[in-house]
This record gives C-alpha cells, sequence and structure tokens, in this order.
C-alpha cells in the first residue's frame, strides 16, 4: 500500500495526433493505469486534443506526457496550436524555475513532440529523412549515460518501434549546454550508409525528457496496428511486402519490446513518484 492512502498521480496526456487513428495514446494510458494499480496510487488522467482543438492543460498536473503524431513537425510552425502548445511548455519552465515551487512539474516527449521541441528551440536540426523509418531497431544509449533513470534496467542497445519521416540531426551542442540538456541515446549504426545517425533521446533537465521512439508501444498495439488494412497496404506501397512481413515476424520476439516497454515510462513515472515525496511499494 502507499504509504498514505490519498497519495494522487494526476496525469495530463497531450494528444498530437490529430484525430488520426492510433495505438500511441492507448499506451500512454494503459501504462499510466498499470503503474498506479501496482503502486496503490489514485490515478486522474485528462486529455487534451491539441492540434484539432488547440486544447492545453493548465498547471493544476503532476505529469505531462506530449504524445507523437503524423506529419511535419515543421510545418505547423506559426500555427495557432503550435503557438499555444509552447505558450504552454514555457510556462512549465516558468514554473519549474521558480525556487518557491519545491514539487516540479515533469514532462515526457514521444517523438513528434521531441522534433517540435528541438525545432522551436534550435537544438539541432530536424529533417525530413530519404525513407521512412518504421519498425523494431536497436537504440544505442551514449557512453556517457550510464546513470541516466530512465534507461535503469535496460540492455545497451535496447529495441523500441521507430516509426517516423522526420528525424533530428546535427545538434547545436553550445545551445543543449546552455540549456543544462544532454543527448541520451543516438539510431543503430548503419556502416553502408553514409549519414549521421539520428538522435533518439535528450534529457532537457531533470525535470523534461524525450525519445524520438515510442516507448508506448507494445506487442498487442503492434500487431493490431500493422493488421490493419490501411496501414498494411500503405506499409506494402512504400516498404514492399517482405518488408511488412519481416516486421509481424519481429513480433515474435516479443521480450525485446515488451523490455522496452516496461522500463522507460515506468522509469520515468518511478522518478516523478519519488520527487513527489510519494513512498510506495507493490500492491500485493
Amino acid at each position: 500500500m502507499a504509504k498514505s492512502s490519498s497519495a494522487k498521480i494526476r496525469a495530463a496526456i497531450l494528444d498530437l495526433y490529430n484525430g488520426e487513428e492510433n495505438e500511441g495514446m492507448r499506451g500512454i494510458r494503459d501504462i499510466l493505469q498499470h503503474f498506479c494499480r501496482e503502486h496503490s496510487l489514485e490515478l486522474t488522467i485528462s486529455e487534451f486534443d491539441v492540434r484539432q482543438k488547440g486544447l492545453l492543460p493548465g498547471m493544476d498536473h503532476d505529469i505531462y506526457l506530449s504524445s507523437g503524431g503524423p506529419g511535419s513537425p515543421l510545418e505547423s510552425k506559426g500555427s495557432d496550436w503550435d503557438n499555444a502548445y509552447f505558450d504552454w511548455l514555457n510556462a512549465i519552465s516558468r514554473f519549474n524555475e521558480d525556487p518557491a515551487n519545491k514539487v516540479k512539474k515533469q514532462v515526457f516527449l514521444i517523438c513528434h513532440s521531441l522534433q517540435m521541441v528541438c525545432r522551436h528551440y534550435g537544438l539541432a536540426s530536424v529533417i525530413k529523412r530519404k525513407s521512412p523509418a518504421f519498425g523494431i531497431f536497436p537504440v544505442h544509449p551514449l557512453p556517457n549515460v550510464k546513470n541516466e533513470p530512465i534507461f535503469r534496467g535496460l540492455p545497451d542497445p535496447f529495441y523500441a518501434v521507430d516509426n517516423r519521416e522526420f528525424q533530428i540531426v546535427q545538434p547545436n551542442l553550445e545551445k543543449l549546454a546552455a540549456m543544462g540538456a544532454r543527448i541520451l541515446a543516438i539510431e543503430k549504426e548503419r556502416p553502408h550508409v553514409p549519414l549521421e545517425r539520428a538522435i533518439m533521446a535528450i534529457r532537457f533537465n531533470d525535470h523534461m525528457t524525450g525519445t524520438q521512439f515510442h516507448p508506448e508501444a507494445d506487442v498487442d498495439g503492434m500487431n493490431r496496428y500493422l493488421n490493419r488494412p490501411d496501414k498494411k497496404q500503405a506499409i506494402i506501397e512504400a516498404h514492399g511486402k517482405e518488408k511488412w512481413r519481416s516486421m509481424v515476424d519481429q513480433l515474435g520476439d516479443a521480450d525485446k519490446l515488451a523490455f522496452t516497454y516496461g522500463h522507460i515510462l515506468p522509469n520515468f513515472l518511478k522518478q516523478t513518484i519519488t520527487r513527489m515525496g510519494i513512498e510506495t511499494k507493490a500492491a500485493s
């Protein structure tokens, strides 16, 4: 049981899927719900349709998870919803920088959200890939991040779902250093491809982290996604039937993906409740 039966977690999920059917939102919800059941915490989830309705959360949440999403992270620059998104993020930063606020707001950015933040602050180049990345690929933590909390318990490399047409490359190391940020992981090595390896995870500060892969993806969700008639057809048209088949076959090695699903966001949540002063033990 939790130390206090009134221990509560208030989570805000920022939905950037623009109304597109997806597995990402379900994955985020499932991880939150499972974590709070496991630790006997009372959970409240609020969801905000950022792109279609321009909805953003206020400061009355403990955790903010900003999803992936379709389309270009570059073309939204200057749009109403994009401006509102960064007004929200700047408000979070001001709150966390205020020494009067002892318990800080915790933010996790996934894929499209991370790309937007890198673009907005000029932390790296965000460019379109020569071909879309889609599948389960190895992610390589950098040697100097052995103690990174979100990677605790993961092997090197670990495996994650990668689904993107854009990528973060060419980091601006001066801007990253000025922000106190550091790169945590990069994509798989491709010796036959003379291109820079993309950045796959960044810690901006003690309270905000982002991944360009999808830590919320699970085997069941990927199976549903790959076997949806529209997605199956789109993958075959873009990559060929063998690529689709190889991706389905990869799901047979469920442990790789399940391990990432069971560690990245749960590690983030464990760090969050520790910083909130909530002491828990797993529910019996």
